[in-house]
């Protein structure tokens, strides 16, 4: 991520940004740069960033980690204080403006185009500066990491087993992960001890999957509820019908009222992504209402019919 980007202009929402407003500027973004359906080179890069900026502001502690310590804040051990945090950057700046001073002086310090490292942070907060190779402050707990995994909408619904690969310094790794029935886009599925490794012994982090469910040819998902068209005749939208819908966890049967006028949601209760913790979202069954391709001489005279009798005026909605 180049330096003059964060994870909320990325999102393009403020610092101060509620959670809804994070979740909505996440789902604008996606729906217009994800690579199933923007075919721009680019996209598939700009996706990532958007979807690792939902990662991190999304989740509460995680949020706070990044307001507190900046991009450095899976390098910051989780034990150090934010206040020390912010003390130990403003004396190492303090003793970068004096070393460049002394140098222009001839005396000896930190040079004008010496930057300050997290290390150096580091070691000030642990007893005395560590330096790139780690002295000066013992055992320090692995960073959290983060990967997305994409599952399909079948996976999320009935619960799946997946083979992901991840490469890191020491080769590629392969891990079995369970994903539970029910989990919804951008849930995170936690991997104790997969994270980074810890120096000195210490535990390594965890690492964090974000689960992102891939666009479905039939189902519009939205939080646990599952959108799907319902193709519909003229003639069962006048007077109503009962129709087989399919869901992911089998046929239902949805009762269409007579009257029923395109666009009408019909809501099947508990039939869409199940909640272990709860209640389950919906199907909603928008009706369309579908023309034949080819009238036949019968159909026509019917319809010429209807058209002599009936005084409706759809324009005028009576």
């Amino acid at each position: 991520m180049p330096a003059s980007r964060d994870f909320y202009q990325i999102l393009g929402v403020p610092r101060d940004a509620s959670q809804d407003e994070i979740r909505r500027a996440y789902r604008k973004l996606a729906r217009s740069h994800h690579p199933d359906i923007n075919a721009d080179p680019a996209a598939e890069e700009r996706f990532k960033d958007i979807s690792e900026a939902y990662d991190i502001l999304s989740d509460p502690q995680t949020r706070r980690r990044y307001d507190a310590f900046g991009p450095d804040f899976r390098q910051v051990p989780p034990e150090v204080d934010a206040d020390a945090w912010r003390g130990a950057q403003a004396g190492a700046r303090a003793r970068a403006g004096a070393g460049a001073r002394a140098g222009r002086s001839g005396a000896p310090g930190f040079g004008a185009g010496e930057e300050m490292d997290i290390e150096d942070l580091l070691g000030g907060l642990f007893g005395g500066r560590g330096g790139r190779a780690g002295r000066g402050f013992g055992p320090v707990p692995g960073a959290d990491q983060s990967a997305e995994i994409e599952i399909s909408l079948e996976d999320a619904y009935h619960g799946a087993r997946k083979t992901i690969s991840l490469a890191g310094p020491g080769g590629t790794r392969n891990l079995q992960v369970t994903i539970p029935p029910g989990v919804t886009d951008g849930q995170r599925i936690r991997l104790a001890g997969q994270g980074g490794r810890g120096t000195d012994g210490a535990r390594p982090g965890d690492l964090y999957l974000v689960t992102r469910i891939a666009p479905h040819r039939q189902y519009r998902l939205d939080g646990r509820d599952l959108h799907v068209d319902l193709r519909l005749a003229p003639w069962e939208a006048a007077l109503g019908t009962r129709v087989a819908v399919p869901t992911p966890g089998g046929e239902a049967t949805v009762e269409v009222p007579p009257a029923t006028s395109c666009g009408r949601r019909l809501r099947l209760a508990g039939r869409g992504l199940p909640n272990p913790k709860g209640k389950p979202g919906d199907l909603l069954a928008e009706a369309r209402i579908v023309v034949p391709a080819k009238l036949s001489q019968a159909e026509r005279e019917l319809f010429e019919q209807l058209a002599s009798v009936s005084d409706f005026d759809p324009r005028r909605g009576r």
